[in-house]
């Protein structure tokens, strides 16, 4: 499984790109002022507390009130109220201006010779597709979104069910992904390595078991990976292997996965041509090894409770072939 040493990073105040940049600015401004604003209200309480005579509890009787402001205007504390809250309509603005130049700031990357990558968000996982270009064919992946580092990245996003959310804290915000609206996010990756994204938007009953990654190759890496993604599966001569694709071929499995190459070519499920190339399965939820892609197939459900794949009735010789072929696919 490449890559699997490199440490993934899902954090807002750890960005990786350009964007992320941005809304950390953002961030950190909007908490020193809140944090500051905080700091005096905690103070002015407390001089509050100290400065008042009275005690009850344990302390002398509490005196009457004094109710002189009723009668005599406090111009000094009118004063301080006044100007208290004058500044704190200045603090709000500025940070709604800080708000609207940050906007600007994200719509204003560059896009001169994108890559352009078409995703659809579905109950619960992510199709990934590549258009063709450059002398290569098109060709779709899943849960795994490979760019290259300092080239600007166009992601169209499609829900294909439900109300999805596109989110990847290190390199931009959210985007939401409704059914029949197609929109596009922009981002751009200016160091490498693997980046954890989610589902932002409550989707169902497996919402928080929808997770992708972003992996940010140098510019030859991701080549590199484009063309053997674009290849056809891997042809084995292994016997066992062998029975594991014509099992998967006469089973359900070829009804819902594609496998380029192969006579598999459903459509309601990730496209596994190039499985074993990916960190993870089910959308993040296990990492990729022979013995979790055994547990998977042998129990969907034990493993993600709720999901669509329902649990393929094999024998256990058959289901390892069929792992041992799948584990072919690189």
């Amino acid at each position: 499984m490449a890559g699997a040493s490199v440490p993934v990073q899902q954090s807002a105040t750890q960005p990786a790109g350009v964007q992320g940049q941005h809304i950390a600015q953002l961030w950190n401004l909007s908490l020193v002022v809140c944090g500051v604003v905080f700091a005096l209200v905690l103070l002015a309480t407390l001089v509050a507390l100290i400065r008042n005579p009275d005690r009850d509890g344990q302390g002398p009787p509490m005196r009457a009130p004094d109710l002189a402001s009723l009668t005599q205007p406090e111009v000094r504390t009118r004063r301080l109220v006044i100007g208290v809250s004058m500044l704190s309509v200045i603090v709000l603005v500025g940070l709604i201006v800080a708000d609207v130049l940050t906007d600007r700031a994200l719509s204003m990357l560059p896009v001169d010779k994108p890559v352009r990558i078409e995703m659809v968000g579905a109950q619960w996982w992510w199709q990934v597709s590549y258009p063709a270009g450059a002398g290569q064919p098109g060709f779709v992946t899943a849960n795994e979104l490979h760019v290259p580092v300092g080239r600007p990245v166009i992601v169209s996003l499609q829900a294909s069910d439900v109300i999805h959310s596109f989110w990847v804290p290190s390199l931009h915000g959210k985007k939401d992904m409704l059914p029949g609206i197609d929109t596009t996010i922009e981002f751009r990756a200016d160091r490498e390595g693997v980046y954890r994204g989610q589902c932002a938007e409550f989707c169902g009953a497996e919402h928080a078991l929808m997770a992708m990654l972003v992996v940010a190759d140098p510019p030859e890496r991701y080549a590199a990976w484009v063309a053997q993604q674009s290849q056809p599966a891997a042809r084995t001569t292994d016997t066992v292997a062998l029975h594991g694709r014509d099992t998967f071929e006469r089973a359900s499995c070829g009804n819902c996965h594609t496998v380029r190459g192969t006579g598999a070519s459903g459509t309601n499920g990730p496209d596994l041509t190039h499985l074993m190339s990916r960190r993870t399965i089910a959308a993040g939820v296990l990492t990729n090894t022979p013995q979790n892609l055994a547990a998977w197939i042998r129990n969907p459900d034990a493993q993600k409770p709720g999901t669509t794949m329902p649990a393929v009735p094999l024998s256990e010789p058959d289901r390892l072939a069929v792992v041992r072929w799948l584990a072919t696919l690189q």
